[in-house]
């Protein structure tokens, strides 16, 4: 910071000292003053030029030299004031205070960028809330340094108001500036003559600087303060002892607590696996350790715990809740629920009574058992139940027990710690069940479970929590069940095959998807809805079926239910080559068992077609024997199959032909 003075300004400093101001340079600065009260333009060389522009603007203001009253902020502003600068004053006390240690019969003042007296100390008092600006005061110090945005030093008779001038008090003042050169202050000295000399300037800038430095350091800390506060991360600062000197906003959060913790225990937050050795260790850190903590109002918290030691001395332990990590997971992986019961198909009876059902079952928290054969929508079902319920801001997973391999359903299902089997995730991994905890997780196949996977899961429906493979301790969840299986479950009851305790939990509410058979009215509907789709996502202008085909449609017995309609109407859009859908676009097994033997291949119409007609031919001629048909078409059997899978084509419908 730069003092910034002028040649006439360093004269009169090398001057100052007990007798700095003399009968001949007062008498010389009180004629200039009144000249200058006189309207006298020219500065005289007796006065310096900052002090004769100060002078100046000072008779423009038309402030009056005779009154020697304050002029005072409001009280409301200086309330808002001072509240505003509480860490600017306390930062500024302790400097001035030590500072009037070598101004013994003076005072220190300080006042913000706008002139407003927010502190003092010393003899000659300056009130607080008194206004020190140059247009309200007239030439002061302080209204100087703030006018020229830079150190000076005003003597006494270079004051503007008699009352100043008759104080015979010398004053300096030095800028208080944050990091970025903004100035947020003013710290004014004021002086007798024989204590104010040279020195008193580079003592009274270094007290602006020592205090700048502290709202630096003040707003440093207040930056790191708002990001530990933001972050989405629970913070603790432990000292060497384990006590806490720090937790942030996200950990007061998890542990329902208060600052007024800060200095207590880090095992007042709640009983965990952390133990002191973990927590006052100052080696290699803690990454992701899986804890629950037990806390004081009975409830557990499980986190992922890391531990970093300081160099200083103490750790940062650093917590990050399961269930929001298990949020973000299930956002990454698309773990909600699509479906509503509005986006279920169908007017007949027997689907109306199966909606009816389940938004019975999507007012309740109880197990849902849907029975149905494969491809029925069984899913959709538990989708619409979820999404009708309380928990439709909650997850939603779906797991197929089927797809399973039965030695890894229980990590699947319930998730393991680490080292709970070769291969397991370091640090372990959270099942399905966590991954729904707040929502409903759907059991698909449930009939096709293992045996110790069933035990498992009436644990979880009798009492409300889960244990990892390899964990000693059990965790709370909160998840709606929703299963269904295509399984006769009371047969397998009967059998062995499936408990029947469990049976009976999960058969609470149960509802059946009836199969495409059943609701034959349906099916066009069903068709047009999935013809719309499939059109606009092929972009095809296929726009409907001929009546052929319609009829054909309906007739069908549609073993693989809802699916496999969808399945031919996808093959069909694509083989389509008008408006309408006709019936030679349908897969031959849609079509009446003895038409297929008289079958004659139209003309392709494109190389898939080209390909079922040869596998057609191919089949006639041999009578529907696979091997031969397979050398005439010079593919292998396994091959021909494959084709004859896609193209809908069965043998035994050529056999005899």
């Amino acid at each position: 910071m730069s003092m910034a003075f002028s040649v006439q300004d360093l004269d009169y400093l090398t001057a100052l000292g007990p007798a700095a101001l003399n009968d001949g340079p007062v008498a010389a600065l009180e004629q200039a003053w009144r000249a200058c009260l006189a309207g006298q333009v020219q500065r005289p060389a007796e006065v310096r030029q900052v002090i004769w522009d100060s002078w100046r603007r000072s008779v423009e203001a038309a402030i009056d030299p005779q009154d020697s009253q304050y002029r005072f902020a409001a009280a409301d502003t200086l309330a808002a004031t001072l509240a505003s600068h509480r860490v600017l004053i306390a930062a500024a006390a302790q400097v001035m205070h030590g500072l009037l240690a070598y101004n013994p019969r003076g005072h220190i003042n300080l006042t913000d960028a706008d002139g407003i007296t927010l502190y003092f100390c010393g003899l000659d008092i300056t009130p607080v809330g008194s206004r020190l600006l140059e247009s309200v005061q007239g030439t002061n110090c302080t209204g100087l340094a703030l006018a020229e945005d830079r150190l000076v030093y005003v003597l006494a008779e270079e004051n503007f108001g008699s009352g100043l001038r008759q104080r015979r008090m010398h004053c300096a003042a030095a800028p208080i500036r944050n990091a970025q050169g903004q100035t947020l202050a003013m710290l004014t000295l004021t002086a007798e003559p024989g204590w104010f000399h040279f020195h008193t300037l580079g003592t009274v800038q270094a007290a602006a600087e020592a205090v700048s430095r502290q709202m630096a350091l003040q707003a440093l800390l207040a930056e790191q303060q708002t990001v530990l506060e933001v972050l989405n991360e629970g913070l603790v600062v432990l000292d060497e002892h384990g006590c806490i000197k720090a937790l942030n906003r996200y950990a007061r959060q998890l542990f329902g607590v208060g600052l007024e913790l800060i200095g207590s225990s880090f095992q007042h937050l709640g009983r965990s696996e952390l133990s002191d050795a973990i927590l006052l260790r100052g080696g290699e850190p803690v990454r992701d350790l899986d804890c629950t903590f037990h806390l004081h109002d009975r409830s557990q918290l499980a986190c992922l715990v890391s531990v970093c030691p300081l160099e200083q001395g103490g750790v940062i332990v650093s917590l990050r809740e399961n269930r929001r990590i298990r949020e973000i997971t299930r956002r990454i992986i698309s773990t909600q629920a699509r479906y509503t019961f509005d986006t279920i198909q169908g007017t007949s009876r027997a689907i109306q009574d199966a909606l009816h059902l389940g938004r019975i079952a999507s007012r309740s928290e109880s197990t849902t058992l849907i029975l149905g054969e494969s491809g029925t929508g069984k899913e959709l079902f538990a989708q619409a139940i979820h999404n009708a319920s309380d928990r439709a801001n909650g997850p939603f997973v779906a797991v197929n027990c089927g797809a399973i391999p039965r030695d890894l359903v229980q990590s699947e299902l319930f998730g393991h710690v680490e080292g709970a089997f070769t291969g397991s995730a370091r640090g372990g991994s959270a099942g399905k069940f966590e991954l729904a905890d707040g929502g409903t997780i759907f059991l698909d196949e449930i009939g096709d479970m293992s045996f110790d996977a069933q035990v498992s899961l009436l644990r979880v429906l009798q009492e409300g929590e889960i244990t990892r493979v390899g964990a000693k301790n059990s965790r709370p969840v909160d998840v709606r069940i929703i299963a269904a299986t295509h399984r006769n479950l009371s047969q397998a009851v009967a059998e062995g095959a499936f408990r029947e305790d469990l049976y009976y939990r999960l058969n609470v509410l149960n509802l059946t998807v009836p199969p495409l058979r059943m609701r034959r009215e349906d099916i066009p509907l069903l068709a047009r809805h999935f013809l719309t789709r499939c059109a606009r996502s092929l972009r095809k202008s296929v726009q409907g079926f001929s009546p052929d085909a319609l009829e054909l449609l309906s007739a069908y017995g549609w073993p693989g239910n809802v699916r496999e309609l969808e399945n031919s109407i996808e093959r069909a859009t694509n083989l389509a080559t008008g408006e309408l859908i006709q019936a030679a676009d349908l897969p031959l097994e849609t079509r009446p068992r003895a038409t297929l033997r008289h079958y004659e291949p139209q003309p392709a119409q494109d190389l898939s077609s080209h390909e079922m007609h040869a596998i057609v031919a191919a089949l006639k001629s041999t009578g529907g024997n696979i091997r031969l048909a397979a050398r005439q078409l010079n593919v292998s059997r396994g091959g021909l199959y494959n084709k004859m899978s896609r193209f809908g084509l069965s043998a035994g419908d050529f056999r005899g032909a």
